[in-house]
């Protein structure tokens, strides 16, 4: 299991069993939330603030990246139509990826995955390619940007089902359990069509 783990999360109710899988398994993951997708602002707002509310019962430091809607949707222009799991869906992951690596490197993190990997609506190959994808061009975009002599940063992306195991049946407890706000669409304006 690693030490330092950045996990981004994209809401509390796919977060929960996932952190407490890690926790079990004497991980302590810091919890970075970067979803610019997500739209309006108050819907951001609120998923916000149940992920924040669970890390802290927990003692878990979380993250609150910029809400940069406008970048975002700089990132997937031109997909806007796309379907759910095609093209748009994976830009939008590289994109909060890309943001989730950058900032993992910047702070010490040996490790990165992600909480969209818990969602049965996500096609896990994009999930893992834009993970895969994120890490190597942070990694690269770090080593051009270190000086000659220095050790090379590394962090290491791990791509995992989190649906197996019995953690989308422990998703589904905790979820009544906490009573989580659990939102029926991944968030961003075009997916709620």
């Amino acid at each position: 299991m690693p030490e330092k783990l950045l996990l981004h999360c994209c809401c509390a109710p796919c977060s929960s069993a996932i952190v407490e899988y890690l926790m079990q398994h004497g991980v302590r993951p810091t919890l970075y939330y970067c979803n610019p997708n997500i739209y309006p602002r108050e819907e951001y707002e609120r998923r916000k603030q149940e992920c924040t509310r669970y890390a802290q019962a927990l003692g878990l430091d979380i993250v609150d990246a910029d809400y940069d809607h406008p970048a975002w949707l700089c990132a997937v222009k031109g997909l806007e139509e796309a379907p759910e799991r095609g093209p748009r869906c994976l830009e939008c992951f590289r994109y909060r990826l890309l943001q989730s690596a950058r900032y993992a490197l910047a702070n010490g993190f040996t490790v990165l995955t992600t909480t969209l990997a818990s969602s049965r609506w996500k096609s896990l190959e994009q999930v893992d390619a834009a993970g895969t994808w994120a890490v190597g061009k942070a990694l690269a975009e770090a080593g051009n940007a270190a000086p000659a002599g220095n050790d090379a940063p590394t962090l290491t992306w791990w791509g995992r089902n989190w649906r197996k195991g019995g953690l989308q049946e422990r998703r589904n407890a905790l979820i009544k359990e906490w009573g989580f706000y659990n939102q029926t669409w991944c968030g961003c304006e075009f997916s709620l069509r």
